[in-house]
């Protein structure tokens, strides 16, 4: 779903830098340049589809701020632009349910809202879990990440914490108060670390105490950060921000670490991985293949490494959908390799046979070229301790299927299935 912004503003020229910030942020806008113009629109709108408001805090049919609380009455979050820097004016708007507001006096106020916006929508997929303190405290902690888009949750005690972790890895931050019914925070903290490293969750320690020990209890238990209350509107966001985006920033260099550039299928130390964990785990029925695509090298002497790749990157979007449930890797160049597990011989081979079947059928196209290219296949069984002594042997049954012809599978002797099958 792409989503809409409500961008009212009256001044021509801001009006239309806000337009090129917000597109460039892949989201449409709606504009309008009074509070009456957004009342309109709203009436033929659904405030669902509006990511969120960008409003003006003063229009010529609003001048204090109206537009600010129609909006927020019409259920979408808000975002504050305004010339006016007075004290008075910054208190006003922050003591609404606003989510930020932003000094047009600030350089950075395009670079700025053009991030906010993108984390408006990202957030819709973070869950934030808060921990303790009074009910109070809880609401007020969750009223204010709700208008950030966060998935919110809210555990009284350190018991009813632990259980929605588990439940919802979605949770990529925890804030959590010193004072707790069945424990306090920094403990709570020291045993939610040994199942969630500051990889997987970022956690805020948060108390009312003027305790100067207490931060660097909390730091040293393992949290990331630490709140001392009452604290700043902004400042709290800030931090919250912070937090998420860190552990965000650790998602993207492991996906990019363990991934393939050119297919995007896990490369082969992220394969090796998955697999060995695997074999320790489920040490029976686990099935590996090894892929190889047939004269690959004169794909790209004929019709050059760009079509190369495209072949490279089709067949590896046919192997994410037909191993779905199976470790998958590009190993390099024309070379691919299957693990799968919980399935027998019979059903294994059956399954890399009919992949081998589909790629043989498969027509690549580019603009006015099209080929047709085959698979070669070598399976194995084996009841081996490691990944390496199951390669070994998938590897020479993959040079005995080039040996007899290519576009076959070959598999281990033992078994009653058949050798080959294919050309």
């Amino acid at each position: 779903m792409k989503y809409k912004i409500l961008l009212i503003e009256h001044d021509g020229s801001s009006l239309r830098v806000l337009k090129r910030v917000i597109g460039k942020a892949n989201l449409d806008v709606v504009t309008a340049t009074s509070l009456t113009e957004a009342k309109i629109i709203f009436e033929h709108s659904t405030p669902e589809s509006f990511l969120c408001a960008v409003v003006d805090y003063q229009l010529p049919d609003a001048k204090h701020g109206e537009a600010i609380d129609f909006a927020i009455a019409s259920f979408v979050p808000v975002i504050v632009i305004t010339s006016q820097t007075e004290t008075d004016v910054r208190d006003r708007i922050l003591s609404k349910a606003v989510v930020d507001y932003i000094p047009k006096s600030n350089a950075q106020i395009y670079e700025y809202l053009s991030r906010l916006l993108t984390r408006l929508e990202k957030n819709k997929r973070v869950g934030v879990l808060t921990v303790g303190g009074n009910n109070k405290s809880r609401s007020a902690i969750y009223s204010l990440l709700t208008r950030h888009n966060f998935i919110t949750y809210q555990a009284a005690n350190a018991a009813s914490a632990q259980k929605l972790l588990q439940a919802h890895p979605h949770i990529k931050l925890m804030i959590t108060d010193q004072a707790l019914p069945d424990s306090t925070g920094v403990d709570f903290v020291a045993n939610v670390r040994k199942q969630y490293n500051k990889e997987q969750l970022s956690i805020i320690g948060t108390s009312d105490k003027a305790d100067p020990a207490l931060l660097a209890n909390f730091i040293k238990s393992g949290a990331n950060d630490y709140l001392r209350k009452p604290y700043c509107h902004e400042e709290f966001f800030c931090r919250v921000l912070q937090n998420v985006e860190y552990v965000e920033q650790i998602e993207v260099i492991k996906r990019t670490a363990n991934t393939d550039y050119l297919t995007g299928l896990p490369n082969r130390r992220h394969f090796f991985s998955q697999v060995s964990d695997i074999i320790q785990r489920k040490p029976e029925q686990r099935s590996l293949a090894l892929l190889d695509l047939d004269h690959f090298k004169n794909i790209n002497d004929t019709y050059g490494h760009d079509y190369g790749d495209i072949v490279l990157k089709e067949t590896a979007k046919m192997m994410k959908k037909h191993f779905s449930q199976d470790c998958v890797s590009r190993f390099g160049g024309e070379e691919f390799c299957v693990f799968m597990h919980d399935l027998t011989p019979e059903q294994a081979f059956e399954k890399v046979e009919h992949f081998r079947q589909a790629v043989s059928e498969r027509v690549f196209k580019r603009r006015t070229k099209r080929i047709q290219c085959s698979i070669s296949i070598g399976l194995t069984h084996l009841e081996a301790h490691t990944i390496e002594d199951l390669l070994c042997v998938a590897d020479e049954h993959l040079y005995k299927a080039k040996a007899k012809g290519r576009n076959c599978v070959i598999q281990d002797t033992p078994h009653k299935l058949p050798k080959a099958v294919g050309e």
